[in-house]
């Protein structure tokens, strides 16, 4: 058992996604690593999350209805060039790829049964982005 996170260690991530479990998975595997978990299940939720909270990083779905997660992107990276927003997707073909690179995005991860590795992944990378960010 890892001890507990002060709130200065604690990152706050907001997680978009419109598929429930899918949000609730990722969001218990996250507050286990000690995280701080916000939900937005659609673009427009999210970009106003973003807005109106003081965000660590996001994890962000490229299919969603409303808005979809590039469109979700490329409005984030108008607002805030150095948050870590990761592309959160099904789709591991190469042109999903290349639309969120050209975006900015902070990283990918291929939505999987196993998401331990990814978010060991984010985390670390989120670690790694505290000391750059403010």
């Amino acid at each position: 058992m890892q001890p507990e996170k002060s709130a200065t260690q604690r990152k706050r991530i907001l997680v978009v996604d419109d598929e429930p479990a899918f949000v609730e998975l990722v969001k218990a595997r996250l507050e286990a690593d000690g995280q701080q978990v916000l939900v937005a299940r659609d673009g427009k939720e999210a970009l106003k999350a973003v807005r109106t909270s003081k965000l660590d990083a996001v994890l962000l779905d490229i299919a969603m209805p409303n808005l979809d997660g590039l469109s979700v992107l490329k409005r984030i990276r108008r607002w805030d060039k150095k948050l870590p927003v990761f592309i959160l997707t099904v789709f591991s073909d190469e042109k999903h790829f290349r639309l969120a690179r050209k975006f900015d995005a902070s990283g990918f991860i291929v939505k999987t049964n196993d998401l331990r590795k990814g978010i060991a992944n984010i985390t670390t990378a989120l670690q790694l982005s505290s000391k750059y960010r403010h």
